[in-house]
């Protein structure tokens, strides 16, 4: 029993037919498994929660705003002298969104 000859260039010839039928088919595939991929790693970190040890971390890092004293005191007796300044305070007041 002899075994058939087999042409190389025949071979590439039908292969490459085969693989341009399903080459479409196959780039679809791609894309949804990456759109699918993409989706459920945006699902599972938009829903994920920070730890406590995170959470208290963050905080200890976060500075309080510190107050002068001084620069208030300051700040009140100019208001208190003059007219001008307790108008301007009470315009800010009323509106704080006019410029």
């Amino acid at each position: 029993m002899t075994m058939p000859s087999i042409n190389p260039k025949e071979l590439f010839r039908k292969s490459a037919t085969t693989a341009h039928k399903y080459a479409l088919v196959g780039f679809l595939v791609f894309l949804v498994s990456v759109y699918g991929f993409l989706s459920w790693r945006i699902l599972y970190f938009s829903q994920l929660e920070p730890d406590q040890s995170e959470v208290t971390n963050q905080l200890k890092t976060a500075g309080v705003p510190k107050i002068n004293e001084d620069a208030i005191r300051k700040i009140e007796q100019l208001k208190d002298n003059s007219v001008s300044v307790q108008t301007l305070f009470e315009q800010a007041r009323d509106n704080p969104f006019q410029e």
